[in-house]
């Protein structure tokens, strides 16, 4: 079992920054592929960005390449997303989420339905 818990989310102008985190509970959470995904309001989840166990591979959105950079500390059982340069269109509440069932894949996944455990989401609001 994998329990996630987000923080760091909140109101930003245009052009802000935020850093998520993201705390795992678990002592396997090293060995898995960790993602973040996003969800606006009428609109489904999407994925963000992705990290494998080792750190060595990462993965973003077209959308958010440049602007947003995802990390891990495993010694800490924690996952970052700094976000920079922040639009009006990355308003959403964003997940985290833990891949457990492939541990020390290389290559972690942008598809949802492979991450089988999830935080509760932290709102981010950006302001034009």
């Amino acid at each position: 079992q994998v329990q996630l818990v987000e923080s760091g989310g909140g109101l930003v102008q245009a052009g802000g920054s935020l850093r998520l985190s993201c705390a795992a509970s678990g002592r396997t959470f090293s060995s898995y592929p960790m993602g973040w995904f996003r969800q606006a309001p009428g609109k489904e989840r999407e994925f963000v960005a992705t990290i494998s166990w080792s750190s060595l591979n990462t993965y973003y959105a077209d959308s958010v390449k440049g602007r947003f950079s995802i990390s891990r500390d495993n010694a800490k059982n924690m996952v970052y997303l700094q976000m920079n340069s922040l639009k009006p269109e990355d308003t959403a509440v964003y997940y985290c989420a833990a891949a457990s069932r492939h541990k020390y894949y290389s290559n972690p996944s942008r598809d949802p339905s492979l991450y089988d455990f999830w935080g509760q989401g932290t709102q981010v609001t950006v302001s034009s």
